[in-house]
């Protein structure tokens, strides 16, 4: 079968774009081929329908954002304006479906979260009138963001985010997600968590760990404590501030391996003065930009990952510590408590604050590494019983079934 991924962004390293190519990767192994429908792409072109109106950056698309939410009533050509781009992303979405032959649409968050209004509109309307096989997936939904508030642009959110249709069914990604729309819509969803390959390795440093320390400012006896988050409020990334603050060792690099921009600079120039008043290294990089290493490459180098989010969808970075076999630190946000903390991992855990119990933790790990062994390697082998691509696999047959169709 062909299976038409749909969203507003397939690029870079955000949790849509990271899961979507794992669905991908499960599904082409089991004999069926993707294609990718978006606004910005970074999949092979023979494979990809790009439409730029479908990014949410788009400034058609921006500027109807900055005008649409929370508020009671609309300007008189905004919902114009709203069905014009609706009819013609569906044109498109028709000439995807057609030149790619596909056979079931996997929207990706696209019918979750209101980053593109009408694109989630042409999406519902495109399903019900072809009455289209399709899995949604949802990765976090409108009603968990205050920005998505107002009485002006309700309509459009009940008949679309999500859309209830027979050929239809629906993904979340974690318990509470399954609840929200068993509650408020009577829908019943597959929790389909993140996953890993865990029966596949970490690869090899690009190049050797000295070079690639001496690219981002190490010497031999700095410690990277890596933050492998983009720079924004949620990520909680002034904990992992207080944390280096706390050691109190001149070793201690504190490496964030996003820059900032997703919403905004603000953000980051607080943790740049925190960071200057707790007197903590603390450095920011773009893994795409030449001459930095890659993400990959990070972890590997990395002697403690942080993760003291305050709200996660779920939490990719946090399975990708795990799987290059890296101690974490991890606060207790509701996914982690509802959904992965009941598995049984061995992490350094912190509810909310940096307290001294973490502390000692964290400094006894940071002065003898090998002491986290055996913590990393029960880790692993957890992950891969609850977050893995054998899992996915059955959660992907399953959602399947109910279409009437088979993996």
């Amino acid at each position: 079968m062909n299976f038409g991924f749909v969203s507003t962004r397939f690029a870079g390293t955000d949790g849509v774009s990271l899961e979507s190519l794992k669905w991908a990767s499960v599904l082409e192994r089991n004999g069926h081929h993707c294609y990718w429908f978006s606004g910005l792409n970074d999949r092979p072109g023979n494979r990809a329908h790009v439409v730029p109106e479908a990014h949410f950056a788009h400034p058609r698309i921006a500027s109807i954002e900055e005008r649409i939410w929370c508020r009671d009533k609309l300007d008189a050509d905004l919902g114009k304006e709203v069905e014009e781009l609706r009819q013609d992303l569906a044109r498109n979405m028709a000439t995807f479906v057609e030149n790619f032959a596909i056979d079931v649409l996997l929207p990706e968050n696209a019918v979750t979260i209101p980053m593109n209004l009408p694109l989630g509109l042409a999406l519902a309307d495109f399903i019900r009138k072809r009455n289209f096989p399709t899995i949604a997936h949802h990765h976090d939904f409108h009603w968990e963001r205050d920005r998505f508030g107002g009485a002006a642009a309700r309509p459009w959110l009940e008949e679309a985010f999500p859309p209830s249709h027979p050929s239809l069914v629906h993904a979340v990604i974690h318990s509470g997600a399954a609840r929200d729309l068993r509650e408020r819509f009577g829908i019943d969803a597959v929790q389909v968590p993140n996953v890993m390959d865990f029966a596949a390795t970490p690869p090899p440093l690009s190049r050797p760990a000295s070079e690639l320390r001496s690219l981002i400012g190490l010497v031999e006896e700095d410690r990277l404590i890596l933050q492998p988050t983009r720079v924004v409020p949620r990520k909680g990334i002034e904990h992992a501030i207080e944390l280096v603050h706390r050691l109190d060792d001149p070793r201690n690099r504190l490496v964030v391996s996003h820059e900032a921009g997703d919403e905004g600079l603000a953000y980051r120039d607080q943790l740049v003065s925190l960071a200057r008043e707790k007197k903590v290294d603390l450095r920011f990089l773009d893994p795409q930009a030449p001459g930095v290493p890659s993400l990959e490459d990070l972890y590997q180098l990395a002697s403690l990952v942080t993760f003291p989010s305050l709200f996660e969808g779920f939490g990719n970075a946090l399975l990708e510590a795990v799987w290059f076999g890296k101690p974490v630190l991890v606060n207790r946000y509701p996914v982690f408590i509802s959904d992965i903390e009941p598995c049984g991992f061995d992490f350094v855990v912190m509810d909310g604050a940096i307290d001294d119990t973490t502390v000692v933790a964290v400094d006894r790990i940071l002065a003898d590494p090998g002491s986290a062994r055996e913590a990393v390697e029960k880790n692993r082998a957890l992950a891969g019983i609850h977050f893995s691509y054998a899992l996915l696999e059955t959660r992907l047959r399953e959602l399947l079934s109910r279409l009437g169709l088979s993996l």
